[in-house]
């Protein structure tokens, strides 16, 4: 172009314009074709190290290729539900239970990796070196219920609905600023920067929408309209589609015979069950005598007093029927009594560090959950990406960086909770609880803790939807009434708990944040400042804390597996040393119950879970020997 404009400067614009502008376009063009044809387009995607399955692999190593198809399996869901569609899961309704099996995604994990993607409704995908975008070319084949062609629009559209109308996706994918046609069967999707290694990952887990459906009319001739909820059973491309279904009581998922992806070697040996149902039930202890009475074929089980005690019936002892557990190695967590810091009483951290010390969890372990629990330590309990001792080496250096924005002991002293175990640590920590409490300006008063500024006591509503949690909560209530804390407990029906989870409307909840081995853009949702007012967001908390936004994006733009685990580590850290939540507890197993109806391959995926329904398939054999169902 220099030579260019100097030949424009001697000679006269006039006289060169339309050379140059001729060039111009041939170059670009030149450069495009270029471009186009170094691009290397792969069949996964591993955020970090190397696929496991080459390209042309048969089939996952954990299935059982010529599983038989066919069976019926009962499965368990609580509460209720008045809505299939998922673009609004998040902000209305209460979303179908097993909705996910209608639909598709562009990439599909493998249960023995960590961090990978493999194709299925595309084939391939390709990004630059930088990671500032990413392109998935669709296969052609791929195929709606209704025979019409997967396409590129149908992948713009269902991108635009999630990120206008669900608050995770919003936050998940806000660094996704365009996607747009590049060619019949391809998508191209533009980032705002480059660095960020898992968006060309995480935007082929798009459940992808037909547009065609959504923006057509109902059997009524009403227009459909995606940011509403509806019981209309939704046209999607997936192994399954809606059977039957009665709102709030059960909905059943039929296999499609001709599903365009069966024969796919991501999907070969999976999807073996003719049919899924979900009952619904509004307690636990209905659903396991549901069981029990042989209504149900399979059981996860959440309660140790319910596993210890529930299930000693004559099926077990025969065995008709199987308990189980399975490791849990896919996933880590944090569950907690959780402060609502948008409540003037909850502002000061002080104050939720003396409710940790209130916690007597070594009781409650004794008591109540037969003393299988261990305390969770880390919003990541269970991983690698789990802080522990004090910060060293990659993580110091990150939390270097935010050092004026945290508190001092994520320097000085390692995290830990207060230990209840013997009645010397119950006074000792009960003596320091009164002492946080008076420096943020409480003291008691007629065996009521008031605030000295504004002579308001400090009082504190748990809100809970599911019954079994009274009897694990009102123990709580005693302990802090000790230090002059008046606790209430109020039960709500579904609904109504998602509404007012909705609106930020409660003091304390239980909640549970699931952590996958590779955290990334989901930590947006969960932590940061913009989620805080986002309504339908899972930062229930309200954190708004610049340190903690700087360590998410940390985490999000790691550019190695090690740099990740650092920043995770540091964010954790800090997470913990603002005592946003009371830390509970843990079992790193996943409990069930079944009817010895079913058959699964002889070694499952690490990080299955124990992999039901997906993997395993219905035994005409076993189910002759148990009997007929009910």
């Amino acid at each position: 172009m220099r030579l260019t404009r100097r030949a424009i400067l001697k000679t006269g614009a006039a006289a060169l314009a339309v050379p140059s502008l001729q060039n111009l376009a041939a170059s670009s063009s030149a450069l495009a074709q270029e471009a186009a044809a170094s691009r290397v387009w792969k069949h996964g995607l591993s955020l970090y190290g190397d696929l496991k399955y080459p390209e042309g692999f048969k089939h996952f190593d954990y299935v059982n290729p010529s599983a038989p198809k066919g069976g019926v399996v009962r499965m368990i869901a609580i509460g209720t539900f008045d809505n299939f569609n998922p673009v609004v899961g998040g902000v209305k309704g209460t979303i179908a239970a097993g909705i996910e099996l209608v639909t598709d995604t562009l990439f599909t994990t493998a249960m023995d990796e960590v961090a990978v993607g493999y194709g299925l409704l595309a084939e391939a995908v390709t990004f630059p070196p930088d990671y500032s975008s990413v392109t998935y070319r669709l296969r052609a084949n791929a195929k709606w219920h209704d025979g019409v062609p997967v396409s590129v629009d149908d992948v713009l559209f269902s991108l635009n609905s999630f990120k206008t109308y669900h608050p995770f996706y919003s936050a998940y994918y806000r660094h996704v600023t365009k996607a747009e046609k590049t060619g019949e069967h391809e998508v191209t999707f533009t980032f705002d920067s480059p660095g960020n290694r898992e968006l060309p990952q995480i935007v082929g887990e798009i459940n992808i929408l037909p547009k065609h459906w959504w923006e057509g009319t109902d059997k009524s001739g009403r227009k459909r309209d995606i940011s509403a909820t509806t019981l209309e059973p939704p046209l999607g491309a997936g192994a399954y589609r809606i059977k039957d279904f009665t709102p709030g009581r059960s909905v059943s998922y039929e296999r499609v015979p001709d599903y365009w992806g069966k024969d796919l070697n991501v999907n070969i040996g999976r999807d073996n069950f003719a049919e899924l149902r979900f009952e619904y039930f509004r307690d636990s202890t209905v659903a396991i005598e549901a069981f029990k009475a042989d209504t149900i074929d399979w059981r996860t089980e959440n309660s140790a007093l319910s596993w210890n005690t529930a299930y000693d019936f004559p099926a077990i002892k025969d065995g008709r029927a199987i308990k189980e557990e399975f490791p849990v190695n896919s996933s880590g967590v944090m569950q907690g009594y959780v402060f609502n810091i948008r409540r003037p009483q909850f502002a000061d951290p002080r104050v939720r560090r003396a409710f940790n010390c209130a916690l007597n969890f070594e009781d409650l372990n004794k008591q109540f959950f037969f003393g299988q629990y261990k305390r969770i330590t880390s919003y990541f309990d269970g991983l690698d990406l789990a802080s522990s001792g004090l910060p060293q080496g990659d993580e110091l250096a990150i939390l270097e960086t935010v050092r004026d924005k945290v508190p001092p002991e994520v320097f000085a002293t390692p995290y830990s909770n207060p230990v209840n175990g013997t009645p010397e640590e119950i006074r000792a920590n009960l003596r320091e609880a009164t002492r946080l409490l008076r420096e943020a300006g409480y003291e008691v008063r007629n065996q009521k803790l008031i605030n000295v500024k504004t002579s308001e006591p400090l009082t504190v509503e748990v809100l809970i939807d599911n019954p079994i949690w009274e009897r694990i909560v009102l123990p709580y209530k005693g302990w802090l009434e000790r230090l002059g804390i008046q606790m209430t407990l109020r039960r709500v029906d579904d609904a109504q708990y998602e509404q007012r989870l909705r609106n930020w409307d409660y003091d304390m909840i239980v909640a549970t944040w699931g952590e996958s081995l590779s955290p990334g853009n989901e930590q947006r949702n969960y932590w940061t400042s913009q989620a805080a007012d986002q309504q339908g967001s899972r930062n229930y908390v309200g954190i708004k804390n610049p340190a903690v936004d700087a360590l998410v994006d940390r985490v999000i733009f790691a550019k190695s597996r090690a740099e990740l685990v650092a920043a995770t580590k540091a964010l954790d850290r800090v997470l913990l040393w603002n005592h946003y939540v009371v830390p509970q507890w843990t079992y790193g197993k996943l409990r069930s119950v079944r009817w010895d109806r079913f058959s699964r391959p002889e070694t499952l995926p690490k990080y299955g879970n124990g992999a039901f329904p997906t993997v395993w398939w219905w035994d005409q054999a076993k189910a002759s020997k148990v009997g007929s169902r009910t």
